[in-house]
């Protein structure tokens, strides 16, 4: 797949096959995170790469119990195809069971600490989507680590203090029984040219 396709089929995904993606596919797709563009050329993302269930779980429910947002109305929502956590109140896992959860923490004091997060996580999700794997941003990654249990998994981890947690990029294959999400109509009137 070329790139600009790459860029139109990829797509949110929430729903995961239970399977755990192959190292080969994986070290693909962390290396599109590492040479992605950073600030400065500082390469400051550091990637913690989870695919122990019992700790994305656990995570994943600190995060969605530490998520404070108003919930979908009729007209207001993030999908209806593969519902998010602001969809449906009944998912208790922010991170949707996937089985492979990485986080992306970046220096606490560098300017461009988010952004580089985002690229880095943007050029994952493009190499995953080429490869046949779901994925899916999470922002907001410290409520993830707002719990005892959140803190001693840093420390475990060997985080530093200095950083902090930017966001969760989650991968795993698609339920074979789902269909791909379907793009909603893009609003071109968002361009502007002068």
């Amino acid at each position: 797949m070329d790139i600009l396709q790459t860029i139109l089929h990829r797509r949110s995904i929430r729903r995961f096959d239970t399977r755990q993606i192959e190292e080969e596919t994986l070290q693909k797709i962390l290396q599109a995170g590492l040479y992605a563009p950073s600030a400065g050329g500082r390469q400051g993302v550091i990637f913690a790469v989870s695919q122990n269930r019992e700790v994305n779980e656990r995570l994943g429910k600190i995060k969605r119990a530490n998520s404070y947002f108003r919930m979908s109305t009729a007209t207001r929502y993030v999908s209806r195809e593969q519902p998010s956590i602001v969809d449906d109140a009944k998912l208790t896992n922010a991170f949707y069971d996937a089985p492979t959860v990485i986080t992306l923490f970046a220096p606490k004091d560098f300017l461009f600490a988010a952004e580089d997060c985002a690229v880095a996580a943007e050029n994952m999700m493009l190499a995953a989507d080429a490869l046949g794997v779901g994925s899916c941003y999470i922002g907001h990654g410290w409520t993830a680590f707002a719990a005892p249990y959140g803190q001693d998994i840093l420390r475990q981890w060997g985080i530093r203090t200095d950083y902090y947690a930017v966001m969760q990029l989650l991968l795993g294959y698609p339920r074979p029984s789902d269909a791909h999400p379907q793009a909603k109509p893009r609003n071109n009137a968002r361009v502007l040219r002068f």
